[in-house]
């Protein structure tokens, strides 16, 4: 059995392929090597390395680090990841283009959401950019309950791996208490027919764009233009704010 942490990130993650399109612009025009922040399994990562192009990732996960660099062994690609919090990471190495994808940024609390900015600011070469990825509270859809009267329920997210059957349902999404709550059924179906489950809920903070990029003013980047990944059948859209090294 492939370890928790790698089979729900393939299951909830490792199919969404919207935001591809930007990275593969972003590496093109700032070239690199790439710096990501919360790399996974190297959803960004490999795609970015079959590009051609060289990707570093960094993840507190040590079975996605493995995981991501496996694959990336096995197909003789140009990345790797090591175990390291994007808030304290030590490394030598400078970048013009450091990406944090999907909702990192809005994972972190704010110290240490600055403290991941100042160690990315601190990596990056004259004129490179930070692009995170965030999703904005009011581009979330509302309530199961307001959802129930305008639309069908949400099909799961399902996966086969190592002969287990992974799902994963979306129940609710919740903008309270100075946070947004999202709920997923998480169920489990081993080989022998033996069915686990649980209710995983993960708290993004509703940062706004504009607050991420007065942060990154402190630190002496610059705002940039922002792009925008689209929403799809299965997933909201989200704002990728650039911020600029001088």
């Amino acid at each position: 059995m492939i370890p928790a942490s790698v089979a729900w990130h393939e299951v909830e993650c490792g199919t969404y392929s919207a935001d591809l399109p930007l990275w593969d612009e972003l590496a093109k025009q700032y070239g690199g090597p790439i710096l990501e922040l919360g790399c996974g399994t190297g959803r960004v990562a490999l795609h970015l390395a079959r590009q051609r192009h060289e990707v570093l990732g960094l993840d507190t996960d040590r079975a996605l680090v493995e995981t991501l660099n496996a694959r990336a062994a096995a197909a003789g690609l140009s990345a790797r990841a090591i175990v390291a919090d994007a808030a304290r990471f030590q490394h030598d190495e400078v970048f013009p283009l450091v990406i944090a994808p999907m909702q990192l940024v809005q994972l972190l609390d704010r110290a240490r959401r600055r403290a991941m900015l100042a160690r990315a600011a601190a990596r990056l070469q004259p004129g490179g950019i930070i692009a995170a990825a965030l999703v904005e509270a009011a581009g979330l859809p509302g309530s199961a309950t307001q959802r129930a009267r305008d639309e069908l329920p949400p099909l799961p997210d399902v996966r086969e791996l190592d002969g287990w059957i992974y799902s994963s349902l979306p129940l609710d999404i919740r903008h309270a208490n100075g946070a947004i709550s999202i709920e997923r059924l998480r169920q489990a179906v081993a080989p022998s027919g033996e069915l686990t489950e649980e209710v995983d809920i993960t708290a993004l903070d509703p940062l706004a764009p504009a607050a991420l990029e007065d942060e990154a003013r402190k630190l002496g980047l610059n705002a940039g233009p922002r792009r925008y990944v689209p929403s799809t059948d299965w997933h909201v859209g989200s704002t990728l704010c650039v911020l600029e090294a001088p």
